[in-house]
C-alpha cells in the first residue's frame, strides 16, 4: 500500500524519539556531569540552532536528570506499548492535519468524530448518544451543567445571572463523591455554594456508601417548596473510595418525577463493555449522561476522557460548549480513534475483563483470611476490592465492647479506631512496597476508616498486573496479619509494664504503627530546663543506640520525621513470642546504666581537679618531711652523694594513687608490702536485665523460650545444675568402709539407696542428654 511520505516520516521520527526518551543506558560521564552540565544551565538561544538529537537529549536530561538512577524507574513514563505509541502519534497527526485546507479538514474531523462516538456508544451500551471529548475529567460534567441551565432557563443567554436569581438552581451530589467536585462546579459556573446540596449516604439501612434515596426525595421536596429549581443529580457507578454503585434505577425514576438531569460517573462503568453486567450498573445506560475515563482503563497515555449524553437540541449543545464549529477542536478524538482501532473490540473487552478477574481472584482469597474485613457491595462483579485489618470480638468481648460503647467512654472507642487506622495505613504502605505491580493504595472512608484499596481497572493496564501479582499480594498479607495481631495484643501489656516501671514514661501516640513509645526519665536534681532537656536527649539517644546493638528482631527508632515526640524511643511491630517484661526491664536497666555513666563523666572533672590539688599538697608535705629526716647536707648535690655512699639513708617509699571510683587519694604502702597492685573498691555491678542472663544459647533478645515436653525450661535447667554441684560437694560417707560394722554398713547402704533414689527422681525432670551424662559420671565416680 502507498503511504504518504510525510506520514511515514512522522511515524519514524516519533518511534526514534520514543526510543531515545525511554533509553536508560547512560554513560558514566553523563551521570557524573548531569547536575553541572553546561547545556542544562539556562541561557540564550543559540544562533545556529540545534539538531533534533541534541534537543531530545536535553529533554531526556530534564526528565531524568534530577533523579537518581534507581528512583528514576519509578518516575518513568508508564509502560508505553505499541497502543500507547498510537495514542501519542495521534497528537502529532492532529497537528499535521490542522494545516490541511478547510473543506478537507472538515470532512476528516467529522469522520473521526462520528466513528469514535459510534464505537463508544455501542461498546458501552449507550444508544443514540453524542460525545464530548475533554482533557480534564470534570470538564464534561461542567459542560453538562451549562446545558441543563440553558435548557431550564430559556432567557439565560440574554439575562444571565438575573434569571438564576429569581429561581435558584440546585445541584445534588453524593457525600461519597470526589472531594472538591461541588466547589469546582460552583466556581466554574459562577454559582454560590448554596446551590450545591450534598446528599448523605445510607446510615441505617443498606450500604453505607450509597446515596440515601428517601432522604434525597425529602430534600428535593423542600427545595421545590422554597422556590428553588432542582437541576441536576450526580450519581456514582463506583464511588471514588470504595467502588460502590448507587441505586441508579430508583434515582432515574426520581429524576423523571422532578424533571431533573441524571449524570453518572465511576470506574464501574467500564464493566458495561463485558458480556455480563450487573443490574445496578446496567441501569446507567438509561441515564442522561455519563463520563468515561478510557485512558486509565485501557492504559492509553494522553487520550481524552469522554462524556456521552443525550439531547435533542444541537443549538443548546453548541451554546453549552459540548459541540464546536471549529474543526481543530474535533481533532481531540484522533488519539482515541487510533487507539480503539489498534486494540479492536476484543482487545478492549479483554483488558477490562482481565482487571475484573484480578479483583475476583483477590476477593476469593480474602474471604479465607482471618482478621480481614472487606467492604464490597456486589461481590460478583465489583472491580474494586477494599479491605482492612480488623480483629473480631468474641461473644464475651462483644458484650463488654457494647457496654463500653453505651457508656460515656467515647475516647476509648475513638482511640481504638485511630489505632486500627494507623495499623491499616502501615499495612497498605507495606503491601504497596512489597508488591508494587499490584497498585494497591490507602484510602480514607468516612465510616470504615483507613482501608487498603485494590482497583485494577485504574492501575493494571499501566502497571501490567497479572494473576501471580495478586497471589504474591495475598502471601504478603498472610505474613503481615500475625504481626499486626500480636502487636495489637501486646500494646496494652507494654503500656502497663512501662507505667509500673520506675524511670520510664509511656508516651501515647496513636499514630505510631508499632508496640508503643517510651521515654527514659532523667532524674532532675534542680537543674534548669534547657540543660535537663539536653541531658534527656543525650541519654535517650544513647539508649536507642544500645538497644539497636542488641541484634534483636525489634526495630527501635526516633519515630516519624514530622509529628513525632522528641526524646522518645519508638518500638515497631513485634511477634507473638515477644517477652514484654524483659524488654521493658532491659530498657529501664540500660537507661539507668547510661544515666550513671553520664553522671560519672559529669563529676569526673571536679573530682580529678580536687584530687590533683590534694595530691600537690601531700607531695609538698612529703617533701618537707623528707627534708627534715634526711637533713640539709644530703640535699647538697656533691656532699649528699658522698654522705649517702658512706651512710646510706633507709626510708620507706611513700606514694599515692588516685582512685577514680572512690574519688580520693590512697596510700601505696599496701602495694609495696604485697608486691602487687590492689584493685581497690569493687565497682557497682552494671544494671542489666536478670531475664537476659537466662537466655538459651542462640536465642535472640526479648524472645520467650519455647516450653514443651521434649525441651527443658530455663528454670529447671538452672536448678538441675545447682543440684549437680551439691552432689559433687557431698561428703563421701554414704559408701561403707572396711572398718565399719555390719549394722553401720547396712545403714550406710540404706542411706546410699535413698540418695540414689532422690537423685534419680530429680534427674527425671530433665531429659537433656548432656545432663544425663553428667549424672552417670557422678554415679560412676561414687
Amino acid at each position: 500500500k502507498m503511504v504518504d511520505p510525510t506520514l511515514a516520516e512522522m511515524g519514524k521520527n516519533l518511534n526514534e524519539a520514543m526510543k531515545m526518551l525511554e533509553d536508560n543506558q547512560r554513560k558514566v560521564e553523563e551521570e557524573n556531569e548531569k547536575k553541572y552540565a553546561r547545556k542544562d544551565i539556562p541561557g540564550p538561544l543559540q544562533g545556529s540552532g540545534q539538531d533534533m538529537v541534541s534537543i531530545l537529549q536535553l529533554v531526556q536530561n530534564l526528565m531524568h536528570g534530577e533523579e537518581e538512577e534507581e528512583t528514576s524507574q519509578a518516575y518513568r513514563l508508564q509502560n508505553v506499548g505499541e497502543q500507547g505509541h498510537m495514542a501519542l502519534l495521534g497528537h502529532s497527526l492532529a497537528a499535521y492535519i490542522s494545516v490541511l485546507d478547510r473543506e478537507r479538514l472538515r470532512k476528516l474531523t467529522t469522520r473521526i468524530l462520528s466513528d469514535t462516538t459510534l464505537w463508544l456508544c455501542r461498546l458501552f451500551r449507550y444508544e443514540n448518544g453524542s460525545a464530548y471529548y475533554h482533557e480534564d475529567d470534570r470538564e464534561g460534567l461542567l459542560k453538562i451543567c451549562r446545558l441543563v441551565i440553558h435548557t431550564h432557563y430559556e432567557d439565560y443567554t440574554v439575562e444571565g445571572f438575573n434569571v438564576l436569581y429569581t429561581k435558584q438552581p440546585v445541584i445534588y451530589i453524593s457525600s461519597a463523591a470526589r472531594t472538591g467536585l461541588g466547589q469546582a462546579l460552583c466556581n466554574q459556573l459562577g454559582l454560590p455554594l448554596s446551590c450545591m446540596c450534598r446528599v448523605p449516604c445510607n446510615t441505617m439501612f443498606g450500604s453505607q456508601h450509597q446515596m440515601d434515596v428517601a432522604l434525597l426525595d425529602r430534600l428535593i421536596k423542600d427545595d421545590v417548596e422554597s422556590g428553588k429549581l432542582p437541576l441536576l443529580l450526580v450519581a456514582n457507578a463506583g464511588t471514588p473510595g470504595a467502588g460502590h454503585t448507587d441505586k441508579l434505577g430508583r434515582l432515574k425514576e426520581l429524576c423523571e418525577q422532578y424533571n431533573m438531569w441524571l449524570h453518572v460517573e465511576g470506574v464501574n462503568l467500564a464493566t458495561l463493555a463485558l458480556g455480563y453486567v450487573s443490574s445496578s450498573v446496567l441501569a446507567a445506560t438509561k441515564c442522561d449522561s455519563m463520563t468515561l475515563t478510557l485512558g486509565s482503563w485501557l492504559g492509553l497515555p494522553a487520550v481524552p476522557a469522554v462524556t456521552l449524553y443525550r439531547h435533542e437540541d444541537p443549538s443548546l449543545s453548541l451554546a453549552a460548549g459540548l459541540t464546536s464549529s471549529q474543526p481543530v477542536e474535533k481533532l481531540r478524538a484522533l488519539p482515541l480513534w487510533l487507539s480503539l482501532q489498534y486494540l479492536g473490540h476484543d482487545g478492549i473487552v479483554e483488558r477490562i475483563k482481565h482487571a475484573s478477574q484480578l479483583s475476583q481472584r483477590l476477593l476469593e482469597n480474602l474471604k479465607n483470611l482471618d482478621f480481614i474485613k472487606t467492604s464490597v457491595e456486589d461481590e460478583l462483579s465489583s472491580p474494586v476490592v477494599v479491605f482492612k485489618f480488623f480483629r473480631e470480638y468474641s461473644n464475651r468481648d462483644q458484650t463488654s465492647h457494647a457496654a463500653q460503647a453505651s457508656t460515656i467512654q467515647h475516647p476509648i472507642i475513638s482511640n481504638e479506631r485511630h489505632i486500627y487506622d494507623t495499623f491499616n495505613q502501615w499495612l497498605g504502605e507495606q503491601l504497596a512496597q512489597l508488591v508494587p505491580a499490584s497498585g494497591v493504595d490507602v484510602v480514607e472512608l468516612e465510616d470504615e476508616g483507613t482501608c487498603v484499596r485494590f482497583s485494577p481497572l485504574m492501575t493494571s493496564a499501566v502497571l501490567g498486573t497479572e494473576i501471580q501479582d495478586v497471589d504474591q499480594l495475598v502471601d504478603c498479607l498472610k505474613m503481615k496479619i500475625p504481626v499486626l495481631t500480636s502487636t495489637l495484643q501486646l500494646r496494652e501489656e507494654f503500656e502497663q509494664e512501662v507505667r509500673r516501671t520506675v524511670g520510664l514514661l509511656y508516651i501515647e501516640d496513636l499514630s505510631w504503627p508499632g508496640l508503643g513509645v517510651v521515654r527514659y526519665n532523667y532524674h532532675s536534681d534542680g537543674k534548669n530546663d534547657d540543660k535537663q532537656e539536653k541531658e534527656l536527649e543525650k541519654i535517650n539517644a544513647e539508649l536507642l543506640k544500645k538497644l539497636n546493638e542488641l541484634e534483636s528482631d525489634l526495630t527501635f527508632s526516633l519515630g516519624p520525621e514530622f509529628g513525632g515526640q522528641k526524646n522518645c524511643i519508638y518500638i515497631g511491630m513485634v511477634t507473638e513470642d515477644l517477652d514484654v517484661s524483659e524488654l521493658v526491664e532491659t530498657i529501664a536497666a540500660t537507661g539507668r546504666e547510661i544515666e550513671e555513666n553520664s553522671r560519672l563523666l559529669e563529676n569526673m572533672t571536679e573530682v580529678v581537679r580536687k584530687g590533683i590539688q590534694e595530691a600537690q599538697l601531700q607531695l609538698q608535705k612529703a617533701n618537707e618531711e623528707r627534708l627534715l629526716e634526711e637533713g640539709v647536707l644530703r640535699q647538697i648535690p656533691v656532699v649528699g652523694s658522698v654522705l649517702n655512699w658512706f651512710s646510706p639513708f633507709q626510708a620507706s617509699p611513700k606514694g599515692r594513687t588516685f582512685n577514680l571510683t572512690a574519688g580520693s587519694l590512697e596510700s601505696t604502702e599496701s602495694t609495696y608490702v604485697s608486691k602487687a597492685q590492689g584493685t581497690g573498691a569493687t565497682p557497682p555491678p552494671t544494671p542489666t536485665s536478670s531475664l537476659a542472663k537466662q537466655r538459651l544459647p542462640g536465642q535472640k533478645p526479648f524472645k520467650r523460650s519455647v516450653r514443651s515436653s521434649d525441651a527443658f525450661s530455663e528454670t529447671s535447667s538452672v536448678s538441675h545444675c545447682d543440684d549437680l554441684e551439691k552432689m559433687e560437694q557431698r561428703p563421701p560417707t554414704l559408701s561403707p568402709s572396711p572398718e565399719q560394722g555390719p549394722l553401720e554398713t547396712e545403714k550406710a547402704e540404706e542411706q546410699k539407696a535413698q540418695a540414689t533414689k532422690a537423685d534419680t527422681e530429680d534427674t527425671q525432670s530433665d531429659k537433656s542428654p548432656r545432663n544425663c551424662t553428667k549424672v552417670e559420671e557422678q554415679e560412676s565416680q561414687r
